[in-house]
């Protein structure tokens, strides 16, 4: 992963509304959720969130799809893999030890 699309990813997710709407789009994948779903479990007006959704689409963290009139939103765990791994890929210079604790706490969710 390119340190753009990190940022654009990382940019996206430092709102609120987004962050939240990640979050809860990361518990419904594979199967995702309408918008307006989404909308009315996070309380946001419809036009809003999908301003929200249309930042998230843009940075690679989430993808829609149409099924009919509704549009179907999920989070993207390819991308979501690919900037953890970014993150994380010079974690404790090698050392074994120091990145076995953070292994450990992403085992159970994953």
């Amino acid at each position: 992963m390119e340190s753009a699309l990190a940022i654009a990813g990382l940019g996206a997710l430092a709102q609120g509304t987004r962050l939240d709407t990640f979050r809860l789009l990361m518990r419904h994948v594979p199967d995702g959720l309408p918008a307006g779903e989404v909308a009315r479990q996070l309380g946001v007006p419809q036009n809003t969130m999908s301003a929200h959704l249309a930042i998230l689409t843009r940075s690679g963290l989430v993808r829609f799809e149409r099924k009919g009139r509704t549009i179907f939103y999920r989070a993207d765990i390819d991308s979501v893999r690919k900037m953890m791994l970014f993150l994380v890929q010079d974690c404790c210079a090698g050392n074994q030890e120091l990145c076995t604790p953070l292994l450990a706490e992403l085992a159970p969710c994953c």
